[in-house]
Parts: structure tokens; C-alpha cells; sequence
């Protein structure tokens, strides 16, 4: 069940859904405003004392470029990924990029991993 409090609308700014657990009736969620996120939750079925359940954060929510690129980043901060070689031009194509390599005879003499 997911409670709206005062103050709350869909319309202005989006708010983030706080999930409580009542003692009796069980778990119910309130749309509120972070600044009431601490303050106390009542049931709405039984009126009882909720308390707050911190779970994961709604990411799924986010765009999908956005949340992909996060995820490489993250997936790459213990063991980033290391190239040996420049890729060649066929496996950019496959990839669709067209990315030009230098054709400059004092790049070829510059120190290689």
C-alpha cells in the first residue's frame, strides 16, 4: 500500500517513496518528502508506530546509458581493464566506430607498453 502524505504532490517535484513496517499489518509505503523521511510513520490501517526500512536505491529508475556507464565504472575500479594493443581497424568497424589512427612517423617512434 503506498500512502501519499500532505504536502506531497506528483506534480511538483519528484519525491522518493519511504517503506515502514508496522508491528501488526506489516510493511506500507509513504511518498514524502526527504526532509520527512526521519519523522514518524503511523500506519494507515491500525494507526500504530511504523518503523523505517532501508533498502536498495531505486537505480532502475535512472536512464540506461547513464546506469551502464556507471556500472563499467564500477565493475572497472578493483581491476580496470588494460589493453596490450591498438585495436584494429576491422574490430572498429564491427563496432561501428570509425576512429582514425595517426598517420604521423613520430607517433610510431613513441615508447609502447
Amino acid at each position: 500500500m503506498i500512502v501519499i502524505t500532505q504536502g506531497c504532490s506528483f506534480r511538483e517535484v519528484p519525491v522518493p517513496t519511504y517503506t515502514y513496517r508496522c508491528p501488526n499489518c506489516g510493511s506500507f509505503d509513504l511518498v514524502r518528502p526527504m526532509a520527512q523521511a526521519d519523522a514518524q510513520a503511523r500506519c494507515p490501517d491500525c494507526g500504530s508506530e511504523g518503523r523505517r526500512v532501508y533498502g536498495a536505491p531505486a537505480l532502475r529508475a535512472m536512464e540506461a546509458k547513464l546506469r551502464r556507464a556507471l556500472d563499467a565504472g564500477e565493475r572497472s575500479a578493483d581491476a580496470p581493464e588494460v589493453v596490450t594493443s591498438v585495436p584494429s581497424r576491422a574490430a572498429d568497424r564491427r563496432r561501428g566506430r570509425a576512429t582514425r589512427y595517426t598517420t604521423d612517423p613520430r607517433h610510431a617512434r613513441l615508447p609502447r607498453p
